[in-house]
């Protein structure tokens, strides 16, 4: 664990974090704004491949949020990556929206429910009954078996809803099956970023507002871990964790402030 004031790399989680819904957590444009003059360098992450990187650089844009699609690594991005880079899969099942589609016919990798060589799931706002049951007869067969995060709830303005992790669960009930999950908690996301940023570890923190995705991430990767509690994570939830963060926030408005004031010391 880093000291906060040597900490130059900051990835940063987005839904719970940055934002809820369309709308910002209170403070985070300011700072955001901070990183970019203080020197120090951040990139967003997101488990949520419902949008591609251009269409996540919209919705900060909207929010007053400076943010190229270079600064954006998602799962959806990954788990494209990952098909590619890793396995001979070309041809995949997809419970996913068509977003996440879109990013994998981007990478190459074809979309069909005729003889596909793996299954991939994804969070699926989408999701109909038709969708699981197909995926569930492919899976019973022995498809290979991916999925971009293990989120069980997403996080909105209007409250918790289902995610990815949420449909793998019902998926394992009903196949048998559990997938291997590219998206946070993976180590590869922080290396995957690491390498866009030119970080290192011992000056690179994640933050996030999940224990079990975003703290598990930066505890898989040896980095700092920096939890806010604007999402779904709270401060009963860190006191029943086998591992706490290195440091806990209410909001990165706090951590904008401690990080402030260490650079006024």
């Amino acid at each position: 664990m880093a000291d906060l004031g040597e900490l130059r790399f900051f990835l940063l989680d987005m839904d719970g974090t940055v934002y809820l819904g369309p709308n910002p957590i209170e403070g985070a444009a300011e700072f955001l704004a901070f990183l970019g003059e203080s020197g120090r360098q951040r990139l967003f992450f997101t488990n949520n491949p419902t949008a591609d990187a251009a269409q996540y650089s919209a919705k900060l844009a909207r929010m007053g949020i400076k943010a190229q699609p270079a600064d954006i690594l998602t799962s959806g991005e990954a788990t494209a990556r990952y098909l590619v880079s890793e396995t001979d899969f070309r041809r995949v099942y997809v419970v996913g929206m068509t977003s996440f589609e879109t990013e994998l016919a981007r990478a190459g990798i074809a979309v069909t429910d005729e003889d596909p060589q793996a299954v991939v799931l994804a969070f699926d706002k989408s999701l109909t009954y038709a969708k699981l049951e197909k995926a569930c007869l492919l899976l019973r067969e022995g498809l290979p078996y991916i999925a971009t995060n293990p989120d069980k709830v997403c996080p909105t303005e209007y409250g918790y809803i289902p995610d990815c992790g949420a449909t793998a669960e019902l998926l394992r009930a009903a196949a048998d099956r559990w997938p291997k999950f590219i998206g946070k908690p993976n180590a590869e996301m922080i290396r995957m970023g690491m390498q866009k940023l030119g970080a290192t570890a011992e000056h690179t923190a994640m933050v996030g507002d999940r224990l079990y995705t975003d703290m598990q991430m930066a505890y898989n990767a040896d980095i700092t871990s920096i939890l806010v509690l604007s999402g779904e994570s709270t401060r009963e939830d860190v006191a029943r964790a086998e591992r706490a963060p290195d440091f806990v926030f209410e909001s990165v408005r706090d951590l904008h402030a401690r990080l402030a004031a260490i650079d006024a010391a």
